[in-house]
């Protein structure tokens, strides 16, 4: 008897031993003070947003290949009487094995969608919407990348419409040249009211552009240019259902030399977001701005500090549409622990 619970003992462990599992933690800090100086403009309004968020995760890693992690992200705003002025929770299950990675729960929106232009998503939304809900499936070899991916961003009940993201993005490289594509579909739902009648809205956002990248070719540490056509599309299925299509041409430039950088976008085209004076973002997530069409904005930063651990930097913004001249000023600090190898 005492041989055979040994035997059975050795096997237990052998068998533990063979589906290993490892213990991992994450702790992200990330404050942010973003001054938008937009007194002048129709589309656009002037706001400070700044705050603090909080992201401690634990997790199970097993096979070398699974993790299952959980966490929050709290948001405290600077001048809140509140502790806590938002709580999202974070739970997600992540495969990753090369070339393949996929995600799928209440996750950081960092770890899917951080290549999107500001057209897109613009800057709010890392500070409101930290995570997404849904999935993110993606093939890479490092440089060329190919993902889909699902965020919910609303469930439907009386008072609230459902809503959900859909989009997917690439990248292929040949030496200094590459060719990208980004593009997402906005699915604006009814609600449960019986008594007020809404129609629905399909927000459609694509951008495909070719660029080169000269950073290895010349002394600066980044040297990138990249241009494309944007396409708008969206309708309102309660007017007349017609698709409505707003087109343009963006084009990105980046130079950066040691701690100090610049990027430019400039914009010439229709003015996107159809829908937005009678639903403004709930509808729409990108920058508002885009609605000017004729825009340019010119970034000017420096990196104070910049790790694996720790980033911070400081960028002055110049925007240029309406006719006008915008200013904007944006500190902030990233810190990111681990025990992750």
């Amino acid at each position: 008897m005492k041989k055979s619970i040994y035997i059975l003992t050795i096997l237990v462990f052998f068998s533990v031993q063979a589906h290993s599992q490892s213990f991992i933690w994450k702790a992200k800090v990330h404050s942010f003070f973003n001054n938008n100086e937009f007194d002048l403009s129709e589309f656009k309004i002037p706001q400070t947003m700044s705050g603090i968020q909080a992201a401690p995760e634990i997790g199970l890693r097993f096979e070398t290949v699974h993790t299952i992690s959980g966490g929050v992200n709290i948001l405290h705003k600077f001048g809140s009487n509140d502790a806590v002025d938002k709580f999202y929770p974070t739970m997600y299950y992540e495969f990753n094995k090369n070339p393949y990675r996929f995600l799928m729960g209440a996750f950081p929106r960092d770890m899917a969608l951080d290549k999107y232009p500001r057209v897109f998503f613009q800057d709010s939304i890392s500070y409101f919407r930290p995570n997404m809900n849904g999935f993110f499936w993606e093939i890479s070899n490092g440089k060329n990348y190919l993902n889909f991916w699902l965020d919910w961003t609303s469930q439907i009940s009386e008072t609230e419409r459902e809503t959900f993201f859909a989009g997917l993005s690439g990248r292929y490289n040949k030496g200094v040249f590459y060719f990208q594509h980004f593009d997402y579909m906005f699915h604006f739902a009814k609600d449960f009211d019986p008594i007020v009648e809404k129609g629905i809205y399909d927000n459609g956002l694509s951008l495909t552009s070719i660029g080169v990248n000269l950073s290895k070719l010349t002394p600066f540490d980044e040297l990138d240019i990249n241009a494309g056509w944007l396409a708008g599309l969206e309708r309102s299925r309660a007017e007349d259902n017609r698709w409505i299509m707003n087109n343009g041409f963006l084009m990105e430039t980046r130079l950066a030399y040691r701690r100090i950088g610049v990027f430019n976008t400039l914009y010439i085209g229709d003015g996107q977001m159809t829908f937005y004076n009678q639903h403004s973002n709930k509808l729409y997530w990108g920058d508002p701005i885009y609605r000017a069409g004729t825009y340019n904005r010119s970034d000017f930063y420096i990196d104070f500090i910049k790790s694996n651990r720790v980033n911070l930097n400081l960028t002055y913004s110049l925007h240029f549409a309406e006719g006008n001249v915008y200013h904007e000023q944006l500190l902030r600090v990233k810190i990111l622990l681990d025990n992750l190898k």
